[in-house]
């Protein structure tokens, strides 16, 4: 049996056990093209499809292809275009993945000690009138941690880089001063649970050291803390003990101080009593910056044309920008062509399109299982295995953003309570726009609901 033979047969066997829409997205455009002494190397189209396989399927395709050919002992993945037919021919491409695996790799290595992703900089924050007296204060504060600007308060809507902004600052401080000056980063959830941990087990010394024993507390979403009352007051005094020390302090919301209804006076006279300054949506010149920086730092090419229409047409959320970016990218890929500016208006028209049409909560579950290659019921199960985690947990994401469901009703669905949905909810909004990989899985599945 040649190779051509033996992968379509192959297909068949797994054709029968995937989904239409599974098999379609994943293996259609897969192909066996060399082997060599036992080793079958399958290649396709892109990285994402490639890394999908290799950690979904590899283990029945491999089961499949010895019922054909009992010599094979191992399969290898590698990303190629629809035209490269042997495994030597592979190599020009190397580079290019190569330099899109670093750039993923990139965003895995948060450092533990201070959970700063060393992904977000101050040379690579895209600076316009939208944002330039915030990134003025986050340059002149690295020069002068702790007496400059302290505490400093940021805010914005979602999606408009509040969160680079305040890592850029720590990492450059890090930088700078050689780790003499000691920054840790916290999402206020984060924060919160850690706070609920050490009431539960009588360990508040412990995270009273944790935060207070750095020269630079960076806390994202401060919003989210009001009206948590023992985490306010755990907060107050970390602020205090401080400030009191000239350590400088970094504060993230969603909307200026006075705005947050629940947070106690005491926290908001605080934050008042530094810089308050806010980041507001890019003018057109700004998103065109951001989508060309964007590119440089995946090594990827767009027609200028192509860029126009996207910071045309995508205004308000820099991370629907980029997701709409990814989105192109992809299907570029997928048709190993130039995209035209016609189908990136046809790109942008169906994602907008499919932002408004309103959907069912069965159908955002049924599509992510699918996706997933599980049942509905794994996801609305008990079931803690490894497999189903991350599912559910883009389930919660999905019926948040997509139906507004409030937490509670997201939890009842899911068979959990609302602080679970919570949890969910905003570890998917953090890494959406951190992983490459998650955010063209949640594309998909959302490609994948509207098509129903």
């Amino acid at each position: 049996m040649n190779l051509e033979d033996l992968w379509q047969s192959t297909l068949a066997e797994m054709e029968v056990q995937l989904s239409r829409a599974n098999f379609s997205t994943w293996l259609k455009q897969s192909r066996l093209v060399d082997k060599q002494e036992g080793t079958l190397y399958i290649a396709l189209p892109n990285n994402f499809a490639k890394e999908w396989v290799e950690n979904k399927y590899q283990k029945n395709l491999l089961g499949i292809i010895r019922n054909f050919d009992n010599s094979a002992r191992k399969l290898e993945f590698v990303v190629a275009p629809q035209h490269v037919a042997t495994t030597e021919k592979l190599a020009p491409i190397a580079p290019r993945v190569e330099r899109l695996e670093a750039h993923m790799g990139l965003e895995l290595k948060i450092d533990p000690e201070t959970n700063l992703n060393p992904r977000y900089t101050l040379s690579s924050f895209v600076v316009g009138p939208s944002n330039e007296l915030a990134f003025a204060a986050a340059s002149a504060i690295v020069n002068d941690v702790g007496t400059k600007y302290n505490p400093f308060f940021v805010y914005g809507g979602v999606g408009l880089g509040k969160t680079h902004l305040i890592q850029a600052i720590g990492n450059e401080v890090k930088k700078k001063y050689n780790n003499q000056i000691r920054p840790k980063y916290v999402p206020s959830e984060k924060f919160t649970s850690d706070v609920v941990w050490a009431i539960r087990n009588k360990r508040m010394e412990d995270i009273k050291k944790k935060y207070r024993d750095v020269d630079l507390l960076i806390i994202d979403d401060i919003q989210f803390i009001g009206g948590k009352e023992k985490t306010e007051e755990e907060f107050f005094h970390t602020f205090n003990a401080l400030y009191e020390h000239n350590k400088q302090i970094i504060i993230s919301s969603d909307r200026p101080p006075q705005s947050i209804p629940t947070l106690e006076e005491r926290l908001r006279s605080r934050f008042e009593g530094g810089l308050i300054a806010d980041i507001s949506y890019p003018e057109y010149e700004m998103r065109v910056a951001i989508i060309k920086s964007k590119l440089q730092e995946m090594s990827r090419i767009l027609p200028d044309e192509v860029v126009d229409v996207v910071a045309k047409r995508v205004k308000k959320n820099i991370r629907e920008l980029e997701g709409i970016l990814n989105k192109i990218l992809f299907y570029q890929e997928r048709k190993q062509a130039p995209i035209t500016e016609s189908a990136a208006e046809e790109i942008i028209e169906k994602s907008v399109q499919n932002l408004s049409r309103r959907v069912t909560d069965g159908q955002i579950l049924k599509a992510i299982a699918e996706f997933f290659n599980i049942t509905v019921e794994d996801l609305i199960s008990h079931n803690r295995r490894k497999e189903v985690v991350e599912p559910r947990q883009i389930a919660m994401y999905l019926l948040r953003d997509m139906l507004e469901l409030s937490y509670p009703s997201i939890g009842e669905r899911l068979g959990r309570d609302h602080t679970t949905a919570i949890h969910s909810f905003e570890k998917i909004s953090r890494d959406v726009n951190k992983f490459a990989l998650l955010n063209q899985k949640i594309l998909m599945i959302k490609d994948m609901i509207y098509k129903v």
